[in-house]
């Protein structure tokens, strides 16, 4: 772990001054952090929301939870930290009696906190455990992906979330060098598959993306969650998602303009039969990016898309 509790108040979360401006949080406003990561867009969002709106911040990961609640603690009440899914998020908005929020967000993808604990194994750059679970209590991990899986499902995986046009190559060399227990082996595997490249970045990137994607099942959860999510905000109340990679944008970009459509009946159909109700409208019909300055400051933010959605005041 990168630091102690008192690196928090330093953490600067991407796109934070967007997010939180979009979001346009206010007094007695009860607003969905589901990624909350170290906290740093919750204590934005209590900061706004001064001095009466709520938070309830959510992560799968029990020290994103620890951290968070040790950065909100000065809120008292106004801040409630849970860890868990936001699949459920129903399920503890009832818990505290919340009918609907005013706000939500998602910051999704690995954060640069999880990306410098070694013993995560997310990151190709360090000797750490082949894991890559956001919970690492629950479910397989990428080692057993990697040390399990036929080659053709290894192959299957990194061309499908990592867009890696070498996954046969790459799978092939993986099956050969089995058993793989850490980030640095697995990581060599990949270099040697693929050789060199004109590529600037590490080779074993795609497929490091593409592992913690399946073993997190990333995208499902977002393309399911994101209408359940859409029908927790109150009218007017607005959702926020920062995606990192293209397969993450391109479920938010058609989740929103499905949602916003009367009719998503196939388009050669001349009578609508879906009964489709649009729920949203939205806010930001180009993704906003980070400024080069932010760029300069956190690479990490060099991928990030915000975009931005508002509940209809009434369905038509």
């Amino acid at each position: 772990m990168s630091g102690g509790t008192g690196e928090i108040p330093h953490h600067r979360s991407v796109l934070y001054q967007e997010t939180i401006s979009l979001l346009a949080p206010f007094s007695s406003g009860l607003y969905l952090d589901c990624t909350a990561g170290a906290g740093g867009h919750s204590n934005g969002i209590l900061e706004a929301s001064a001095p009466a709106g709520r938070v309830l911040a959510l992560d799968l990961d029990p020290r994103a939870v620890a951290l968070t609640s040790a950065r909100l603690e000065v809120y008292g009440e106004r801040a409630i930290v849970r860890q868990g899914s936001y699949l459920h998020s129903r399920d503890f908005l009832q818990e505290l009696g919340w009918e609907a929020v005013d706000g939500i967000l998602l910051d999704l993808g690995v954060s640069s906190m999880q990306l410098d604990e070694a013993d995560r194994g997310f990151s190709f750059r360090q000797e750490g455990p082949l894991d890559m679970r956001f919970d690492p209590t629950s479910g397989p991990s990428a080692a057993d992906l990697v040390n399990r899986l036929e080659e053709r499902e290894l192959a299957d995986i990194l061309w499908k979330y990592g867009e890696e046009r070498f996954s046969r190559r790459i799978a092939r060399k993986i099956v050969q060098a089995r058993p793989l227990h850490s980030t640095t082996e697995l990581a060599d595997v990949v270099r040697s598959a693929l050789g060199r490249t004109k590529e600037a970045q590490d080779p074993a990137t795609r497929t490091f993306q593409a592992l913690r994607i399946a073993v997190n099942d990333e995208l499902e959860v977002i393309a399911e969650a994101i209408p359940q999510l859409i029908a927790l905000l109150q009218p007017n109340a607005r959702i926020a998602v920062i995606a990192f990679h293209s397969l993450e944008d391109r479920i938010i970009k058609q989740t929103f303009q499905r949602e916003s459509r009367d009719c998503i009946c196939p388009p050669e159909q001349p009578i609508c039969t879906c009964g489709h109700r649009a729920s949203i409208r939205i806010i930001t019909p180009h993704p906003i990016e980070a400024g080069e300055q932010e760029k300069k400051e956190n690479p990490r933010a060099r991928s990030a898309k915000l975009r931005v959605a508002e509940k209809l005041t009434k369905m038509a």
